[in-house]
């Protein structure tokens, strides 16, 4: 558009000045003289600027009346307040406290096993019998000795409070009565041992000793591996700087990734510890597991809630540019026209914490403000923009 003035324009002059003009040029090439020659240069210089100037002032009025001309084209979004949960993430792996080995309490053979593997069991459950080397026939003679000393004492204490018979004989019969009832005791906790029960209500993972089996208290013994899927948590290492945000019942987000699943779920514990070989403190988040898919030292990426703000003013990580200086920055576009026309203007901004491509802006952004999207890269401050609606 200015090459066109500008020819137009010199056209004009051209064919004001004349033809005299022209022939006094050629005319003063013909004749030679070099200080006419830079007096005529010096003449139609001046003039030239004059056309120059004249050509700027009319493409700054086309400018301002063309309603055709060219702007960038950009599309907006609105700043607006809402709340804003930043997570921390890390990864742990599922434990439960009630994941044991039963061993043997007494030597012996390994009668009868009564549960198989994957077996569910209650707590006091009966889950395999030991050869009791005849303890269970001492007992039946312990308790008819036990049962005739009880006679034995009951008739020598109602003839004692009848004054009949020395205080000796009673005594006697009372304490042989005693003797025997702690010996039958005595025996029947021994007998005991000779079941082996379930020490918890949880699932059979492994039947590890045959029946007919010689077993013996201590290691290499084990009978069993029960496992309590229903009390699982997860063991998580958390940095210590993130002491004084990371609490108990803050939420936490559990993503199973084997398992494609996730729970939501609370912090039931805090370590009061910190490690000083890597700076952390330990956190222990209890799993709800309702359909039994969760393991022990099954992997799981933890998300625990840190930092919450009500409202709070989030943009996209994509928006913002940094300048020379490192300062952080986006254009907000504002005296939107009726043709959705606007003036773009570069707003320096603070940013707080980031949440995945999403970034929480402290200053430099007020809520209702319309922010410039696609295109901001190619625009420049106070530079008028087409906004794109839709």
């Amino acid at each position: 558009m200015k090459k066109i003035v500008y020819f137009f324009v010199t056209a004009i002059v051209l064919s004001s000045c004349g033809s005299s003009d022209q022939k006094s040029v050629d005319s003063l090439i013909t004749e030679g003289n070099l200080e006419a020659l830079r007096e005529k240069k010096a003449e139609i210089s001046e003039r030239q600027k004059v056309l120059e100037n004249e050509i700027r002032l009319l493409d700054s009025v086309i400018s301002s009346k063309d309603k055709n001309k060219k702007l960038p084209l950009v599309s907006t979004i609105e700043a607006k307040t809402q709340k804003f949960n930043h997570y921390l993430e890390l990864q742990g792996d599922v434990m439960t406290k009630q994941n044991v080995l039963i061993y043997p309490e007494m030597a012996g053979t390994l009668l009868r096993v009564y549960v198989t593997e994957g077996q569910s069991v209650r707590k006091g459950q009966l889950l395999a019998s030991i050869d009791d080397g005849g303890m269970t026939s001492q007992l039946q003679q312990l308790k008819t000795q036990a049962a005739l000393a009880k006679t034995t004492f009951e008739r020598q204490k109602r003839l004692w409070e009848q004054k009949i018979g020395s205080e000796i004989q009673y005594l006697q019969a009372k304490a042989d009565y005693e003797a025997q009832g702690n010996t039958v005791k005595q025996l029947q906790s021994q007998l005991a041992k000779s079941s082996i029960r379930a020490p918890f209500s949880g699932i059979i993972d492994d039947v590890i000793k045959d029946q007919g089996t010689v077993v013996s208290p201590g290691p290499g013994s084990e009978v069993f591996r029960i496992v309590n899927l229903s009390n699982m948590y997860i063991d998580v290492e958390v940095p210590e700087s993130y002491l004084g945000s990371v609490t108990k019942d803050r939420e936490v987000k559990v993503y199973f990734p084997v398992l494609g699943d996730s729970v939501t779920t609370k912090i039931r514990e805090t370590g009061n510890f910190i490690n000083p070989s890597n700076r952390s403190f330990r956190v222990e988040i209890p799993v709800p597991n309702t359909k039994g898919q969760i393991k022990p030292n099954l992997t799981a990426k933890v998300q625990i809630n840190d930092y919450t703000k009500e409202a709070a003013i989030l943009i996209p990580q994509s928006v913002i540019s940094e300048n020379a200086e490192g300062e952080q920055y986006v254009y907000v576009v504002s005296d939107e026209s009726e043709e959705a026309i606007a003036t773009a203007t570069k707003s320096i901004i603070t940013t707080g914490k980031t949440q995945g491509d999403i970034v929480e802006v402290l200053t430099g952004i007020e809520n209702g403000d319309n922010i410039i999207t696609e295109g901001a890269r190619s625009v420049k401050d106070g530079q008028e923009v087409k906004i794109i609606k839709g």
